[in-house]
Order: C-alpha cells, then sequence, then structure tokens
C-alpha cells in the first residue's frame, strides 16, 4: 500500500514541494528581527515591573555616545554637529560640554564646578577625548538603525574623520547586532555549510542525484520553519538564526536512516515499505524527545529562549515529515539511486570489535570519566554581556571600549526617589537628593553621578530674593528636564558604574539600595536587569535541561517497557551533558544565552541513534541472542549510519564556528561537540554496558508480533553485502557465535 501511493502520487508530492518553496522563501526573508536587549530580560521580575514604571516617568534613557578624539574640532564645529544631531527625529535630545556648562552657568555655577563636574563625563580627564550625548525618542528607539545611520550621516557631513570618531551605547550595539545576527549577514555561511553538508552526502550516500534532493527538501524544511515565525507576528533575533541548522541537522539524519534501511531491503518484494516499518518508530520516537527537550525551553523567563524552543520543535516536526515522508518520494523518483552500494567500511567493523572486546574496561573507564565530569557541573556560571556578543575585531566593541576608558560606560543604575505627600519643599528635596549622591560617591564601584543637584551651586543663595530668583529659573527648566518627573515629586540619580564591577550590578544596586536608607527610593536600570538575566541564564538552564531529561527518561520507559531499560537507555544521553557542560564548569567557562538552550537540545538529539540501536538489540534479545552478540550485531547494522549522521551533522553545526557573531559560532561549537559525544555514548558506552549484562532482556514480543525479528543484516555470498533475510530463533539461540563471525566476514554497515 505504501509503495502504491508514492507510485501515484510521489512525483506530485515532490511538484507541490518545488512550486511551493519560492513562496515559503518570500515569507522567510520577510520576517522582521529584532535584537532589543531589552527583550532578553526576564519577563516575570519584580525588577522589570520597576524599570517599566521609570521608563513611563522618565523615558528610556537610551543614548549613543559620540567621542571625538584628537585632534579635536573647534568648539563651533562641535556646536554644530550637536545641532545637527539633535535634529534627527529619533533624537530627543543632545548635550555637548558647552551646552551642559551653560546651563550650570546659567544655573550659578562657578565656571570651575562646572568643569569638574564635566570632567569624566563628556571631556576625558587628560583631554584626549570630547563626548556628545544624544538622547534617544520614542521614534529613535524605534528605528535605532536608522537613528544610529542618520548620527553616522552628520559626523561624515561634518567631515569628521572615522579614526578619530568613536561611537558606542545600547543603540549602535543593537544596530551592530541587528546588522550581524540578520539572514542576510549569515546566508553565505549557510550556504557554506549546505554544500559541506552536500559534499559529505554525497561521500556517504554515493550518489550525487540521491545527495541533492534530500538537501533539496532539507531547504524546503528550513524555509517552511522560517515562514512559520510570520505567521504569529513573531520577529527574527540572533539565537533564531541557528535555527535554519538545527532544521538540516534533523532533516538530514532521518533521511540517511531511511535510506539505509531502503538499501539494506532492496533484496526483498517490496523494500519501501520494509524500510518505512524500519524506520518510522525510531525516527517519531527521536523526534518526538528531541521535540520534547526543545519545548521544555518554554520554562524559561526569557522570551526569545521560549520561541526559540517553541520555533524550534515545530521544526522538528516539519523535518520528520521532510525525512520520514518526502525521502520515500524521492526514492521511487530516482529508484535507481537507491541501488545497492557495497559499503567498504571494515575499519568500522574492527573499531566496534576491539570496542566491545573489553566491555567491562570500557564501561569502568566511560563511568568514572562521567562521573568525574559531573562533578563541574555544579561550578557552571553564566555570563551576558552585549558587547560580547561582537567579534573581537568588530570597530562598535573597540569603540566602546574606549569610550568606557576615556568618558563613561553606556550603562546606568537608576535610583528614583519619590517625594509625593511628604510635604518638603524643592530645596529640602534638592538637599536629600545631594546627600544621596555624596553617599553613592564614596561607593568605590561608582564612577560618577548625576541628577539635578549637579545643575545648582554647591551652596544656594542666602538672600531670599536671589534665592527666589534662582528658585524662578529652576521652575521654567523643570518641565524639560530629564532628572525630575511627576510635577518634580519623582527624582532622578543616574549612577555610572567602572566597567570591571558591571558583574556585581546586582550587589552594586542592593548596596546603593542601602545607602540611601530610605522606603521611597527605588533602584533600576538595565546594568541591574542584565545582572538578573545572568541568574535567569543559570536557573533556565537547569530548569529545562531537568525538564526535557524527566519527560524523555518517562518516554524511554514507555517505549522500552522496562524501567531499567528506560534508565539505562538514558546513559548516552546524560554523557554529553556530563562531559562538556561539566569540562566547562571544571575550567570555569560562563555559559551564555546560546550555549544555554544546547543542554536541551543536545538530550533531544542523542536520543536519535539510542532508539536506532535498542530497538535492534531487543529484536535480537527477543530472539534469545546472547547479550555480547546482540550488541555487536546491532552494532554492525545501526553504527554507521548513526555515525554518519552524527558527522554529517557536527560538520554542519561546525560551520556556525565561522560566524562573525559570537552567539552563533559559539552555539555551533557547542553543538558540534555534543553530538560528536553524544554518537559516541550511542556506539561506545551504550553497547559496552548492554553486553556486560546492565540492562533485563528488553521488552516483551507484543501479542500477536511474531516470535522471531523479522530482518535482521547478515551476509551471505549470494546476497549484497547488507541484504535483510529472515534467521529463526533456532539459529540466533544455537549458533550465536557462527552468526557473529559471518556478521564480522560480511563488511555490512
Amino acid at each position: 500500500m505504501i509503495s502504491a501511493f508514492y507510485g501515484l502520487y510521489g512525483r506530485k508530492l515532490l511538484l507541490f514541494i518545488v512550486l511551493s518553496l519560492p513562496f515559503l522563501a518570500y515569507h522567510a526573508e520577510t520576517v522582521p528581527s529584532n535584537n532589543d536587549i531589552e527583550t532578553w530580560l526576564p519577563e516575570k521580575l519584580d525588577a522589570r515591573s520597576v524599570y517599566e514604571e521609570f521608563k513611563r516617568e522618565f523615558g528610556a534613557d537610551e543614548v549613543i555616545l559620540v567621542g571625538l578624539a584628537k585632534p579635536l574640532p573647534s568648539e563651533s564645529i562641535i556646536e554644530s554637529l550637536r545641532q545637527r544631531i539633535e535634529r534627527i527625529t529619533g533624537v530627543r535630545e543632545c548635550w555637548s560640554p558647552h551646552r551642559l556648562r551653560s546651563v550650570m552657568l546659567d544655573m550659578d555655577v562657578s565656571l570651575e564646578t562646572a568643569e569638574r563636574r564635566i570632567r569624566g563625563l563628556l571631556i576625558a580627564h587628560d583631554q584626549s577625548m570630547i563626548g556628545l550625548l544624544a538622547v534617544l525618542s520614542d521614534h529613535g528607539l524605534q528605528h535605532r538603525t536608522d537613528t544610529v545611520r542618520e548620527v553616522r550621516e552628520q559626523l561624515a557631513y561634518c567631515q569628521l574623520s572615522a579614526d578619530r570618531v568613536s561611537l558606542g551605547g545600547s543603540p549602535v550595539v543593537i544596530a551592530e547586532l541587528d546588522r550581524l545576527g540578520s539572514r542576510r549577514n549569515g546566508k553565505p555561511l549557510f550556504l557554506a555549510t549546505l554544500c559541506i553538508c552536500l559534499v559529505l552526502l554525497v561521500v556517504s550516500i554515493r550518489d550525487f542525484r540521491l545527495s541533492l534532493s534530500i538537501l533539496g527538501i532539507t531547504i524546503w524544511a528550513i524555509e517552511l520553519t522560517l515562514a512559520a515565525i510570520k505567521v504569529p507576528g513573531g520577529e527574527m533575533n540572533f539565537i533564531l538564526n541557528a535555527l535554519p541548522v538545527l532544521v538540516m541537522v534533523f532533516t538530514i539524519t532521518i533521511s540517511i536512516h531511511v535510506v539505509h534501511y531502503y538499501r539494506s531491503s532492496l533484496h526483498l518484494d517490496d523494500a519501501l515499505t520494509t524500510a518505512l516499518q524500519l524506520a518510522w518508530k525510531p525516527c517519531c520516537l527521536a523526534i518526538g524527545t528531541t521535540a520534547i527537550g526543545l519545548l521544555s525551553l518554554g520554562v524559561s523567563d526569557m522570551a526569545p529562549v521560549r520561541v526559540f524552543g517553541y520555533t524550534a520543535a515545530f521544526g522538528s516536526v516539519v523535518s520528520l515529515f521532510a525525512g520520514l515522508c518526502l525521502t520515500p518520494a524521492i526514492l521511487t523518483v530516482l529508484p535507481a539511486a537507491g541501488g545497492v552500494v557495497r559499503p567498504r567500511n571494515s575499519w568500522f567493523r574492527h573499531s566496534c570489535d576491539l570496542v566491545l572486546s573489553r566491555p567491562v574496561l570500557v564501561a569502568a573507564c566511560a563511568s568514572i570519566l562521567i562521573i568525574v565530569t559531573a562533578f563541574g557541573l555544579p561550578l557552571l556560571d553564566s555570563h551576558i554581556d552585549p558587547l560580547d556578543f561582537l567579534p573581537a575585531s568588530s570597530r562598535i566593541r573597540s569603540d566602546s571600549l574606549r569610550l568606557e576608558d576615556a568618558l563613561t560606560s553606556s550603562s546606568s543604575v537608576e535610583t528614583v526617589i519619590d517625594f509625593a505627600g511628604d510635604g518638603s519643599t524643592f530645596i529640602d528635596r534638592l538637599e536629600r537628593v545631594r546627600q544621596i549622591q555624596q553617599l553613592y560617591a564614596e561607593h568605590p564601584a561608582v564612577r560618577h553621578t548625576l541628577s539635578l543637584a549637579d545643575f545648582v551651586p554647591p551652596k544656594l543663595p542666602d538672600s531670599p530674593f536671589e534665592a527666589a530668583g534662582w528658585l524662578s529659573r529652576a521652575n521654567a527648566r523643570r518641565h524639560s528636564s530629564a532628572f525630575l518627573a511627576d510635577d518634580t515629586n519623582l527624582w532622578r540619580i543616574s549612577t555610572r558604574l567602572y566597567p570591571s564591577t558591571q558583574a556585581d550590578d546586582v550587589n552594586v544596586a542592593t548596596e546603593l539600595r542601602t545607602l540611601a536608607n530610605a522606603d521611597n527610593v527605588a533602584v533600576t536600570g538595565v546594568a541591574p536587569l542584565l545582572d538578573f538575566a545572568q541568574r535567569s541564564i543559570f536557573v533556565g538552564f537547569w530548569k529545562s535541561f531537568s525538564t526535557a531529561f524527566v519527560i524523555i527518561t518517562a518516554v524511554m520507559i514507555v517505549s522500552l517497557r522496562s524501567l531499567k531499560a528506560g534508565c539505562v537507555a538514558m546513559i548516552p544521553n546524560v554523557t554529553p551533558i556530563c562531559l562538556v557542560f561539566g569540562t566547562l564548569g571544571w575550567l570555569r567557562l560562563p555559559v551564555d544565552i546560546g550555549m544555554m538552550m544546547t543542554g536541551s537540545i543536545a538530550v533531544g538529539l542523542a536520543v536519535d541513534g539510542t532508539f536506532h540501536y535498542l530497538l535492534h538489540y531487543y529484536r535480537l534479545r527477543d530472539a534469545d541472542c546472547p547479550l555480547r552478540d546482540a550488541a555487536r550485531m546491532s552494532l554492525y547494522q545501526t553504527g554507521m549510519p548513526i555515525l554518519v549522521a552524527s558527522v554529517v551533522s557536527a560538520v554542519g553545526m561546525l560551520a556556525l564556528a565561522f560566524s562573525s557573531f559570537l552567539p552563533t559560532a559559539r552555539f555551533g561549537c557547542l553543538m558540534a561537540i555534543l553530538l560528536i559525544v553524544a554518537a559516541v555514548g550511542d556506539l561506545v558506552v551504550l553497547p559496552c554496558f548492554l553486553s556486560i549484562g546492565v540492562s533485563p532482556a528488553g521488552p516483551a514480543t507484543p501479542s500477536g508480533a511474531p516470535a522471531v525479528p523479522r530482518f535482521l543484516t547478515v551476509a551471505r555470498k549470494d546476497l549484497a553485502a547488507d541484504a535483510v533475510v529472515p534467521l529463526s530463533r533456532a539459529t540466533l539461540a544455537d549458533c550465536p557465535q557462527t552468526v557473529s563471525n559471518a556478521l564480522g566476514d560480511s563488511g555490512l554497515c
């Protein structure tokens, strides 16, 4: 029935795939991109609600910091540049040293005091750099990339050479992240990845047309997954840019297994039906557990991580359809492409024999290594810094570090003091803010502070008439002040920290809140929120991994119908986590957002080879085949496709390591390592544990099913090397060594 279906509809199905590809590609290319830092902040967090309230009162206060290095332009040119930048639609206001100084002098601040307050903020202490501070408007927040581009245009208009100008601030970093993380920028790398995978497919399958066709349905699965993001109004981000390679891995892995089963069954009357009967269960179970691992990312407090988990889970289902349903259509249209290829992999057979010749030693060494590295898991730490997402050679990165060194950092800790209802006068509130500022200035982590108190003289006029005149001028400016809100009830203190202390911004914010020592003080800002995000990364990693591990273990137990068998089957699936992440913990290498997600993905991907191996193993055990022979024969049968799929997938992932976008590069490197380690777990650790009797006999043969496994791969002189022939229970029970020797001499995979 299956062969008849593909005979009638195989060409039509593939024609539909070809015709729908341009439509899907168009929608996949038009998905908007958003790498706003705030989208990565935890949603269910009291600190975030405080920050949202701060933005409603004072604005987001995202700034573009322009640094002008020596030879310094004249003050007239700087003021002309400031005015031109301030006229940009996305800029609310722009501050220069001259303008800041003028406001202070107008408020009766002495010239010496004004210069001292500006120094280190907009003028370098050694006067090697002068800065301009452009505060973005609401329009600028929505169009950061365009606003940054217009600022660059104004710099070019004023004929300021690029080597004299440094540009920094979160809008600049976000605009660069959008560029680096865009599909357009990553397209050359992705095309290179496809070409590498095509070469590897040709080498492993040894048929160009079949390899090219598999790559075609892989591209279709990728475009369908990306186009699906647009349906609910989703947005691309730098983590979702790794999604195409992930879908590619899923699809190619399934297709390789289907082709292997098909070629192993060509001597039978209905090879296609047999191949699907052998492939559907392990492939569906593997993708199901992979989807569970991806869906477990939904427990994360970060919206982009949840979106990645849901979208990648959908992509895994699309890959299952493409690999399991479309590959047979290709084999029907190109029947010669599925022809028997006599394998030449005696090295693999000898490697299997070498591993299983000392199963106790291998299992003991593997256990010790897993346990030792597992102790490194509690040592894992997390880190998130937008600048770390940029390449070391990035001009934006070097400019930002240069600005932090000469002028100020781009992130701040914000303090809001609420005087509503306390009956205090304007002067009383001003003095209270000044006292808190002085306490902040004594903190070793604080670089400098800025508030309305910096725009007034240290000592207010003693004369009532002079004080009245000063208050009148101050009252006239309060509506345009960025440090007052709610009719002077809310006062703001902006605190800049030294870069070396930014890893402890949460602790610093807590300490500043303690120094203020008042119930009406709230401390917020992007800097402490990023630290909260770091902690959420670590918590989210364990939550998602634990969720995936528990659910996948339950699936294993149910599918194998044995508690002990299910637990043993999880050994190769936790091996990558213990070895890779445990090593990261011992080396004290921090885990970022992209690396965090690989844990749950790795558990799901590792299950793929485990299911293919175990189903063959338990068919042999049902036929009373001895433990070691069952382990060896199953390894002969399933080992090579597991290895080929892992190598092709790992190389595809490893291609991401050449990305100029560090999160993508780290994700690719770690996933490649995890895939190889998972293959080692499936091909070395699991067979050794099974061959020494760690697992029970396996699930009982279902009622009504034949007591003998229907198909086992055994070589005979009159059959192809990887042909499938039925064997009786007696053959397996009475002559296990004979069967094992026949397999060993066959050269099959």
